[in-house]
């Protein structure tokens, strides 16, 4: 089994905590909602753009009914997880924001394990504590700052 997708989910992480500080920065005077609208504008460019280079387009027509309801779920919660994201940078410390937000590796774990039949390892136990505890400490600190 290659290892590439490593590669590419510690590029996602570089990624999402580059857009996490330059959004911090762009919120100083721009309501959360309004920024992730222009934000969601560009999604929508490049995503489709990157689609129809790869020549991916004519694939569309064979996704079936119960995979277009997952991703159309997946798409809401993605824009509500951005929104809540966004309002929380907007008011809250970007590394605190951050700490919190990232439970959901957590919550991400545990629903794979119930609703995707995902074996539960020791390291994937370990783990979850570790970053449970971690956002805990980050939680008591901020409300001691």
């Amino acid at each position: 089994m290659t290892q590439s997708w490593i590669f590419f989910a510690l590029l996602a992480a570089v990624s999402a905590a580059m857009t996490i500080v330059l959004t911090k920065a762009g919120l100083k005077n721009v309501d959360s909602t309004l920024a992730f609208a222009i934000q969601a504008v560009l999604i929508v460019l490049i995503t489709w753009t990157v689609v129809i280079s790869q020549g991916n387009l004519g694939n569309i027509k064979d996704i079936d009914k119960k995979a277009w309801m997952f991703l159309i779920a997946a798409g809401i919660t993605t824009t509500l997880s951005t929104i809540f994201s966004y309002y929380a940078l907007k008011l809250g410390k970007a590394s605190y924001v951050t700490s919190l937000e990232r439970l959901s590796i957590v919550f991400a774990v545990v629903l794979s394990i119930i609703f995707l039949k995902e074996k539960i390892t020791w390291q994937l136990i370990v783990g979850a504590a570790i970053m449970i505890a971690g956002a805990v400490m980050v939680a008591w600190g901020e409300k001691s700052s």
